[in-house]
């Protein structure tokens, strides 16, 4: 009987794929726990999400066999092997996940080749995944979905029916493309229970009419909920501050998030302080919704209005 190490390296979220390595090592008789560096392991699992955080800066020298380093952080093209990727996580290693509760994915990859997004590089065009019945076992009816561009699929189209007639409670937590939703995807789209909210993309100028006109679809069948947008902050600071302040003229039930852009192919890449700011405004919903970006100060002695002159 082994020894297993977990190590989230860069994220507190809970990891699809560590989950899953510890169900099939707990399956195949092994001891799974998260690392500790005061303990001995057999194999040591670490998963890191994203390139432009700091690796694990310690020295490992607690662990007999290998070291399995995995995740888009340390390589863009890596997956679990077939034999663990179809298995059921284990959840257990996340005590604060509610027992309703369960992540996964119905599709994987995106049609789209937007130059901010990891995903069309790492996974390729949308594809079938999974069934949702796959995910919601064991009474866990609460579906966290992470589904680059569920709305780009028959497929995806066909398990938010499914969702729907099964009386599941789901969010999208990527977001929705809203350029995709039609009256009949608007009239599906109302019929789910969400939890929380709606996310739509609202990446350039142009998507936020496309947002508009998805949510006066969805709204006109019946939704009464939040929206909630994806904005990544490009080159342009006014472009990206006016695309983001437009929802706030819009009312308590519009909710942006800021996320600066990220090139993959330069690590020594500087997010401008402008982006920074922005973040830290709308990310702040009681300061988004209290006080002006150009009043907003981030800082002793700055105030946002620096960056109109």
């Amino acid at each position: 009987m082994d020894k297993i190490g977990l190590m989230s390296v860069d994220s507190n979220y809970p990891n699809l794929a560590l989950m899953k390595i510890s169900a099939f090592h707990k399956q195949n008789g092994n001891n799974v726990e998260w690392y500790n560096p005061f303990d001995n392991y057999d194999k040591l699992y670490m998963a890191k999400v994203f390139t432009f955080t700091p690796d694990y800066k310690y020295f490992i020298s607690n662990i007999k066999g290998e070291v399995i380093r995995g995740g888009t952080g340390y390589d863009i093209h890596s997956c679990l092997p077939k034999e663990i990727d179809c298995i059921q996580p284990d959840y257990s290693i996340y005590p604060s996940i509610d027992k309703r509760t369960a992540y996964g994915f119905l599709t994987r990859g995106c049609p789209n080749k937007c130059k901010w997004c990891v995903v069309p590089l790492k996974e390729g065009n949308i594809r079938p995944y999974m069934d949702v019945e796959e995910i919601s076992i064991k009474g866990r009816k609460n579906l966290i979905l992470m589904d680059n561009n569920i709305l780009a699929s028959d497929y995806g189209l066909q398990q938010i029916e499914k969702i729907v007639r099964l009386g599941l409670k789901v969010d999208f937590n990527q977001g929705l493309d809203a350029r995709l939703v039609t009256e009949d995807i608007a009239k599906l789209l109302a019929k789910v229970k969400w939890i929380k909210r709606i996310r739509f993309g609202c990446d350039t100028q142009g998507q936020i009419a496309e947002c508009e006109r998805a949510i006066s679809l969805i709204d006109k069948y019946g939704y009464h909920g939040e929206y909630f947008f994806y904005c990544i902050l490009l080159d342009d600071f006014k472009e990206s501050f006016s695309r983001v302040n437009h929802w706030r003229d819009k009312g308590k039930k519009f909710l942006p998030h800021c996320q600066p852009y990220r090139d993959l192919n330069n690590p020594r890449q500087i997010i401008p302080q402008w982006q920074k700011d922005l973040a830290s405004w709308a990310d702040k919903k009681w300061v988004f919704r209290s006080c002006e970006f150009k009043d907003f100060e981030p800082r002793k002695g700055f105030k946002c209005k620096e960056y109109f002159i």
